[in-house]
């Protein structure tokens, strides 16, 4: 119970429906979710340490505004990892894993043309999951996903941005060819280049949107 809370928690943080700066009362949580305090506690716990909520005592749990400093620490490990991920797996990927990719492409392309975000935002996660999940390494998804999660849930405000979802499919496309080629040099360049671009996006929010982020 208190794994189900905590998932549908962090959910509900990363996909914005709670705020950032928000106040998480328990009492409404359990109403909602149909549990009891304790598993709510554990999850807010659990929360607490990934830096998604913070708790201010006699005051009550919040969403954490988002950091720059940890979102660009983010967006660094994550252009470490996936890049030298790319780079790996561009003389090993076989044709079923390319087969793949190109398949979630083409239902990225489906969405762009409906203006379906969150369908093209799942497709997202799922393309990078693929080339993650094809070098073999079984903890390299996990790891990357714990470097990306500040970063994913800034992200969520810069994916409506006019043009960014097209954008964002020709750099996959850019990084399906390179693999595609099995040439290491240009796949890393690929998926550094495609990866930096979230960050220039999300960098002007700070201005934009004050109040979603941390002073300090």
């Amino acid at each position: 119970m208190a794994q189900r809370t905590y998932q549908s928690l962090r959910a509900a943080i990363l996909d914005l429906t709670y705020l950032p700066g928000q106040a998480m009362r328990k009492s409404e949580i359990c109403e909602t979710l149909g549990v009891s305090r304790s598993p709510v506690s554990e999850a807010i716990a659990r929360l607490a340490t990934e830096g998604l909520v913070r708790v201010v005592p006699q005051a009550g749990t919040f969403v954490s505004l988002f950091s720059m400093v940890e979102i660009r620490e983010g967006a660094f490990l994550r252009e470490a990892i996936e890049s030298s991920a790319a780079e790996y797996l561009a003389s090993r990927i076989t044709d079923e894993q390319l087969a793949l990719l190109r398949r979630n492409l083409k239902l990225q392309e489906i969405m762009v043309a409906e203006a379906d975000h969150g369908g093209f935002y799942g497709l997202d996660r799922e393309f990078h999951a693929l080339i993650l999940a094809s070098t073999g390494f079984r903890k390299l998804q996990s790891v990357a996903e714990t470097a990306w999660v500040h970063v994913d849930r800034a992200r969520k405000q810069v994916v409506p941005v006019r043009g960014r979802v097209g954008e964002t499919l020709v750099e996959h496309w850019a990084i399906h060819d390179a693999l595609s080629s099995r040439d290491p040099v240009a796949s890393r360049a690929a998926m550094g280049h495609h990866l930096r671009q979230l960050l220039a996006y999300i960098e002007p929010l700070e201005k934009e949107r004050p109040e979603l982020f941390d002073p300090d």
